[in-house]
């Protein structure tokens, strides 16, 4: 669409149902990632996950890294800055809200859940890059990713939608493959982003 009809503002609106639907689905898969969760043991089917991830090498890493750089908390700010060069400020918006959001929520499920990384837990772990340090539940890449696109996806067009959830299953997959997160880990944060970009969704509306 081209001319000053191109550049209105397109009216908003908000879909209580399915947006609270969705951050009930987002909670479900948060609090059913977070159950099985232990300090010092991990369940043997998602030991087994891990280390069908784990112990595949498909790309060298330093493909692998950028990829994984897609939930990096630094995407939220350059999300927000590229929709508010395109004048859609509720979005622009709303991913600031959501990046803040998940940060804090992320921060404090970890002080919750607690569990450490990979390598402390399993024998025969291959780490890829910096070993990483810290509680590993949960991924917060994994819930930056999911957020930044859950926020993102009423402004997108279809192509856009089938390649950033391409991108951010990708990330989930990066972050197990290099022995920062067990599965679980990436689902719990699969999950807080669905809650927290729904909860977004709602408080910023919608294009309609």
């Amino acid at each position: 669409m081209s001319g000053r009809a191109g550049t209105r503002p397109r009216p908003v609106v908000r879909l209580w149902g399915p947006e609270a639907a969705l951050a009930g689905v987002g909670a479900l898969v948060l609090l059913l990632a977070a159950l099985p969760v232990e300090p010092a043991r991990v369940p043997a089917t998602e030991a087994a996950v891990f280390r069908a991830v784990n112990g595949v090498d498909v790309l060298p890493f330093v493909l692998v890294w950028p990829v994984m750089q897609l939930g990096n908390v630094l995407v939220v700010p350059a999300s927000a800055l590229v929709a508010a060069a395109l004048r859609h400020w509720r979005l622009a918006a709303g991913l600031l809200l959501a990046g803040v959001g998940t940060y804090l929520a992320a921060k404090g499920i970890k002080d919750v859940v607690v569990r450490g990384r990979p390598d402390g837990l399993l024998d025969g772990v291959v780490v890829r890059g910096a070993a990483a340090r810290g509680r590993g539940f949960l991924s917060g890449h994994a819930a930056v990713v999911v957020t930044v696109l859950t926020v993102a996806w009423p402004w997108l067009r279809r192509p856009a939608r089938v390649a950033g959830v391409l991108l951010a299953a990708a990330v989930c997959l990066a972050r197990v493959h290099v022995a920062a997160h067990l599965p679980l880990d990436v689902v719990g944060g699969v999950g807080l982003g669905l809650l927290v970009g729904a909860l977004v969704r709602l408080a910023v509306g919608r294009p309609a």
